[in-house]
């Protein structure tokens, strides 16, 4: 079975940056990969994807601020996240998908990485 697990949230100004981690043990290199987020008293949210063949695609609210990127050879993704806003705060996930337009979450859920953006 396939694990993911989450790492890099923090405690950030607004304005500042964090990059997100994420491994997935056994998962192969033909899936898409994904974040989402939950903010408190909200529904999961996709926030980015990225195909094996590296097409991506972001949510509106983060276009322009948010990069996701993978790497096969290690079984790790990554989004750098610049220029954060209060409303980034919530619990971030990764996840697979089948294809970019096939984005069903198919792996169980991990514990998340929180990210909090304050002053």
């Amino acid at each position: 079975q396939v694990q993911v697990v989450e790492s890099g949230g923090g405690l950030v100004q607004p304005g500042g940056s964090l990059r997100l981690s994420c491994t997935a043990s056994k998962l192969g290199s033909n899936y898409a990969l994904t974040w989402y987020r939950q903010a408190p008293g909200k529904q999961r949210e996709l926030v980015a994807l990225i195909t094996h063949y590296e097409r991506r695609d972001y949510a509106d609210v983060v276009k322009g601020r948010f990069t996701i990127s993978r790497d096969d050879a290690k079984n790790t993704m990554s989004l750098q996240m610049n220029a954060l806003r209060p409303e980034d705060t919530a619990l971030y996930y990764c996840n697979a998908a089948a294809t970019y337009y096939d984005r069903m979450p198919l792996l169980s859920w991990g514990q998340g990485t929180k990210v909090t953006v304050s002053s």
